[in-house]
């Protein structure tokens, strides 16, 4: 058996040699580089055999001019692997994750946990069919008990509540495969004269299975252009999951539409016809087919990234919120954690409020403070006390008369969805403006 060859022992043993004067002694030295190519077959490299001569040479290497030696190597190694093509099948559509930002400023939501199990949500309307309260894997949502439904969310002016700016998000729940009912689901998009301006459909079928989706929307140019497309099976099948609830986005920016599907990208529209209201259409038998966890804000991701803000647009959706809900929620503030300390990305939203607070210097508001149900409401309510006290002083540096802001801590005494989720735990952490 081949004995386990010191690759350090020998060096140490070639060095005392050269300084003990027996460099002469060609034999040894030969016998020792003989030794030392046993090692490059043993997989310790040709470093070693270029050590041996470097050393016979009278050579010194220092560490620096190894690396140097050895950077143009890892340089090349990299260059290949940036070079190797990606043959992963749609890898570019594998990589377009989720740029989905929720708009700052909630118009409306609806999570149906306060709802009755087999009665019509409250905060919804129909104009087809039917809907009722249902529950599946612990979660409510709005059901479709009919062949065709048609829904649409209750809002103060029925034709018109889309902002030039806002984001859409739902969810719905996929059956597992073998269970029997096709799923057919429609978003529709109207103007305020109740033209379609935008169609989504998809199609899922849990026998095969099978995933598929159009879309047809109307261009920002004019009614008789439209943009039209296909969502392939390969490309939502691979985003979807079976057997458990799916979360889809809609960002739209004056004219930018984008659609997500789990915080995957599915269309990019560049230029569409700005809608004035939305519907759900359900269709098909699937046991479970229907919406869940539906939220509209206004405000979204800055259109091709520019970093300006339109704030007189802001206080627009701002006052919006307050004309059809008597207040506007915001979980845009956020809070160093367990402390009142504002963190730096919730100025932007500050702002928002204060430009809508100074256009509006009459309106007076309760600044309401609330968080999760984490922690004692010994600890919780003096801490959402102060962090409505923070609100409203930064307010007031940015120009807003405090007299017309009077903060309130609601502790953990006023949730709006389910604290045992981390989702749930994220949305009672808000902080409410209440228009008096």
């Amino acid at each position: 058996m081949k004995k386990h060859f010191d690759m350090k022992k020998f060096i140490i043993l070639l060095v005392m040699l050269l300084i003990a004067g027996n460099a002469a002694d060609a034999q040894i030295l030969e016998r020792l580089k003989d030794r030392a190519k046993d090692a490059v077959e043993q997989n310790l490299g040709d470093k070693v055999e270029k050590g041996v001569n470097d050393l016979l040479n009278g050579k010194k290497k220092n560490k620096k001019d190894k690396q140097e030696a050895e950077e143009p190597a890892e340089e090349a190694a990299a260059e290949e692997v940036a070079e190797k093509p990606d043959d992963t099948p749609d890898a570019v559509s594998q990589k377009v994750k989720s740029d989905f930002v929720r708009g700052s400023v909630i118009l409306f939501e609806d999570d149906f946990a306060g709802e009755q199990i087999g009665e019509f949500p409250s905060k919804w309307d129909i104009s087809e069919g039917s809907i009722e309260t249902a529950s599946v894997n612990g979660k409510k949502y709005a059901h479709s008990n009919a062949p065709d439904s048609w829904f649409s969310p209750l809002m103060e002016d029925m034709n018109s509540y889309l902002p030039d700016v806002f984001t859409l998000e739902w969810d719905e729940f996929f059956c597992k495969q073998g269970e029997v009912g096709d799923f057919h689901f429609e978003f529709l998009f109207y103007d305020a004269e109740g033209s379609q301006t935008g169609h989504i459909y998809l199609n899922y079928r849990p026998w095969g299975p099978d995933c598929y989706g159009n879309y047809d929307f109307q261009k920002g140019g004019g009614v008789d252009q439209a943009v039209t497309g296909s969502i392939s099976w390969e490309n939502l099948e691979k985003f979807t999951k079976i057997g458990q609830w799916n979360h889809f986005a809609i960002s739209f920016n004056k004219r930018a539409f984008k659609f997500y599907v789990n915080d995957n990208r599915i269309i990019n529209l560049p230029n569409v016809a700005a809608p004035a209201r939305f519907a759900f259409v359900i269709q098909g038998d699937n046991p479970y087919r229907g919406v869940g966890n539906v939220v509209l804000a206004a405000g979204a991701k800055d259109l091709y990234e520019r970093q300006t803000t339109d704030l007189s647009a802001a206080a627009a959706a701002v006052e919006k919120a307050i004309a059809e809900t008597g207040k506007f929620v915001t979980n845009n503030i956020l809070f160093e954690t367990g402390k009142a300390a504002l963190k730096p990305e919730s100025m932007e939203e500050i702002q928002r409020v204060a430009e809508y607070m100074k256009a509006n210097p009459s309106a007076r508001f309760e600044v309401q403070g609330h968080t999760d149900n984490v922690g004692s409401d010994k600890t919780n309510d003096p801490l959402s006390q102060a962090r409505a006290e923070a609100v409203v002083k930064a307010l007031e540096e940015q120009g807003v008369d405090p007299f017309n802001l009077r903060p309130v801590g609601k502790g953990s005494h006023e949730p709006v969805a389910d604290n045992k989720t981390d989702e749930g735990r994220a949305k009672n952490r808000r902080v409410e403006f209440i228009k008096k």
